[in-house]
């Protein structure tokens, strides 16, 4: 679904809802192939509204995420269940109007709103870094081959604080007596 300012202007009185389930998952899996494996049909329910040559549009989505895991890049489902709420001008000087927190869009001449690409969009931000499958969080061995393994940031910092530089290493037998300084 595509709109410019000049069609959303209708809606100055009485906001446009809308209420509707949106199949993007072809367009997402190509769009976004390393984090979108699938996504099931996206339910949106919300308004777009004009006041003042702006457009804005608020509505709450939700979907399933197939995405891959971010250890063993496994297949995992996410439910997404969120709020949008962005802003479209053709003027500069309308940003004035906005808090900076807000999401606010600047439309070329003629350029159309595009509701895929705004829902696609907000989708895959709302994917987290760290996704893991239910027996990664449930504590699985984390991979590991020849020569090589995943270690976790913990196991990371308890490793490095456990190594001595070589360098010193003579030094730990001067004073047998003490105990790692205790």
């Amino acid at each position: 679904m595509k709109w410019s300012l000049e069609d959303l202007s209708r809606y100055h009185d009485e906001p446009l809802h809308l209420a509707t389930t949106f199949d993007l998952n072809v367009m997402m899996t190509k769009r976004f192939p390393e984090q979108i494996l699938a996504v099931a049909p996206i339910k949106v329910d919300g308004y777009w509204s004009f006041d003042k040559g702006d457009a804005t549009i608020g509505m709450h989505v939700d979907t399933t995420v197939t995405t891959p895991s971010s250890r063993s890049l496994e297949p995992v489902e996410l439910q997404l269940s969120f709020d949008i709420t962005e802003s479209y001008t053709n003027e500069h000087s309308h940003f004035d109007r906005y808090d900076d927190d807000e999401v606010v869009f600047y439309l070329e001449d003629d350029e159309l709103i595009d509701l895929d690409r705004i829902l696609s969009e907000n989708i895959v931000e709302q994917i987290p870094l760290k996704v893991l499958t239910a027996a990664e969080k449930a504590g699985e061995a984390l991979p590991k081959g020849k020569d090589w393994s995943v270690i976790t940031e913990d196991q990371l910092d308890q490793q490095q604080h456990q190594q001595v530089d070589p360098r010193f290493a003579k030094l730990k037998n001067l004073f047998p007596d003490q105990d790692n300084g205790k």
